[in-house]
């Protein structure tokens, strides 16, 4: 082997490496730039109930501090799950609305067919958009 090929593969295997890197970081980014997990309204009141009991041993305006805290934290943790709700909702409504789309356009292709091949285009559109 000679001694410029080890040079290349020393220096493009490192840069490879760090270019892979860099395109992973920003995905990873998004997954934990905190962001809570969506929660249900049940572990919200339980874990809103453990809050309270934490102020009780507490007295005074650091108590009302304490409730008004957790008070908070119900209710911002309550907003990012209805959020979370309508989101999906309408990630639902909108791939809907991209299927239906679809199928008509599908649909006015096959309508420029005739007889069998008519028929089996209409049926793979079928199966592919669920109707």
């Amino acid at each position: 082997m000679n001694l410029s090929k080890i040079r290349l593969s020393t220096t493009l295997v490192p840069a490879a490496a760090l270019c892979l890197a860099t395109l992973a970081l920003p995905a990873a980014a998004q997954t934990s730039a905190g962001a809570a997990p969506v929660r249900s309204n049940e572990q919200i009141d339980n874990q809103y109930k453990m809050d309270k009991q934490q102020c009780d041993a507490m007295k005074g305006n650091q108590k009302d501090v304490c409730l008004k805290q957790a008070e908070a934290t119900r209710d911002k943790a309550k907003a990012d799950a209805k959020a979370g709700k309508e989101k999906a909702e309408a990630n639902h409504d909108a791939a809907k609305a991209r299927n239906d789309a679809d199928y008509k356009v599908g649909k006015e292709k096959c309508d420029a067919l005739s007889g069998n091949a008519k028929d089996a285009c209409m049926a793979d559109l079928k199966t592919r958009h669920g109707k």
